[in-house]
């Protein structure tokens, strides 16, 4: 894809990339993504921010042939998505400083090889100066690494966020015009990569809330012309108030947790509480991440399997103790052969998670009346806990 002009002296440059269906070897990605580089010329001086994915570095040298100078690379994260052509950059504008913070430097040594005499250290709050065009860097640590930062530009009211507020979506628009589909891609983009950073992106959200934004140009997805459709996003996924919802993640080989699953679903539904349900042996485990962003309970399925739980409902578990939702409750509900660890072990892969664990139902074989009464019951007792925190 072709540069192409944002406002007056201000470029996008980069890669959409359609076809790439996994990030990291782990997050699915539907939509495909994009790498976002941007290209500011001051009347002084010229920086380019960010630059693409290694396996995209002929797109951005591509883009880059006419440009006479860079002064400098501004390197908001260390991750190679966003700072692997930096030495390709580096190696056609020798005399360009890398600008990143203190923290960023090292990661970009040892994972690029840059000598270390190409730096420039950003402060927090430090301002350069490209003569019309002014660049103030904001520190945003944990969003998503500790060294990461994003540049206001000041002349513009234009916030270049990185990671902070991106979505992984392919896409010939340069800016969001279905705001459904980008809702959806950027939930699912803060499931899998922000959230278990929540309490500190909402520090790093209050530290923005004093800026004038007109316009947020992410390095991956679509850039937002109107920055308050993302901003209210955020804040309501990173408060502490989760919504009316059950998650409920399971697997089932007999049928019997299947079955369980029905009645608990239907239970639920009969009491007005939301249920996501998600089979772990065909799902997309990234819808599953962004349903947990605000749900209230989580609720997992398993039968027993080597006296232990199904391999798929312990990553499951591993998951979401890894991604720290804002979730209050978890139990578990399965069958079982003739006896095992399934509570114990789950229950044991849970401690990042600051949950009330509800009374698990397992049943022996087939689940009898009885056990479709104890599922009822605790169907009764999430719809009691949810009215405590008044969301039902």
């Amino acid at each position: 894809m072709k540069t192409r002009k944002i406002k007056e002296q201000i470029y996008w440059m980069g890669a959409v990339d359609w076809d790439r269906r996994l990030f990291d070897s782990l997050i699915p990605l539907p939509d495909g993504t994009s790498y976002n580089a941007y290209l500011i010329e001051g009347n002084q001086k010229t920086a380019l921010l960010d630059t693409v994915d290694p396996p995209m570095t002929d797109h951005l040298m591509t883009q880059l042939e006419n440009v006479s100078r860079i002064d400098y690379i501004i390197s908001h994260h260390g991750e190679q998505d966003h700072s692997g052509a930096i030495p390709h950059v580096l190696e056609k504008f020798p005399e360009a400083r890398v600008v990143c913070t203190s923290k960023a430097k090292p990661i970009l040594i040892e994972h690029l090889n840059i000598a270390e005499d190409a730096f420039f250290i950003a402060e927090d709050g430090q301002t350069l100066s490209l003569g019309d065009k002014t660049l103030e860097f904001i520190h945003t640590p944990w969003v998503h690494w500790p060294e990461t930062m994003v540049t206001w530009l000041q002349e513009d009211r234009i916030l270049f966020s990185c990671d902070f507020f991106g979505s992984h979506i392919a896409a010939s628009d340069l800016y969001v015009t279905d705001r459904c589909r980008v809702y959806e891609a950027a939930k699912r983009y803060f499931a899998e990569i922000m959230m278990p950073f929540r309490d500190k992106i909402k520090k790093n959200l209050e530290k923005l809330a004093g800026y004038d934004i007109d316009m947020i140009a992410p390095s991956h997805g679509q850039i937002y012309p109107d920055p308050s459709f993302i901003i209210e996003a955020y804040k309501d996924w990173v408060s502490g108030v989760p919504h009316n919802k059950v998650v409920l993640p399971y697997v089932s080989m007999h049928d019997s947790t299947r079955r369980m699953v029905n009645h608990l679903v239907e239970s639920l539904e009969e009491k007005g509480v939301g249920v996501e349900q998600f089979d772990l042996a065909v799902t997309d485990i990234g819808k599953l991440a962004m349903s947990l962003v605000d749900a209230c309970t989580i609720v997992v399925g398993t039968p027993t399997i080597l006296a232990g739980p199904h391999p798929y409902a312990a990553y499951c578990t591993f998951l979401a103790n890894a991604l720290r939702p804002k979730a209050e409750f978890i139990s578990i509900i399965g069958s079982y052969g003739w006896g095992g660890k399934t509570v114990e072990t789950l229950a044991g892969m849970i401690p990042n998670l600051k949950v009330e664990v509800l009374d698990p139902v397992l049943c022996k074989g087939v689940p009898s009346e009885e056990d479709f009464k104890s599922l009822e019951n605790l169907a009764a007792n999430i719809a009691d806990k949810h009215k405590k925190f008044d969301l039902v």
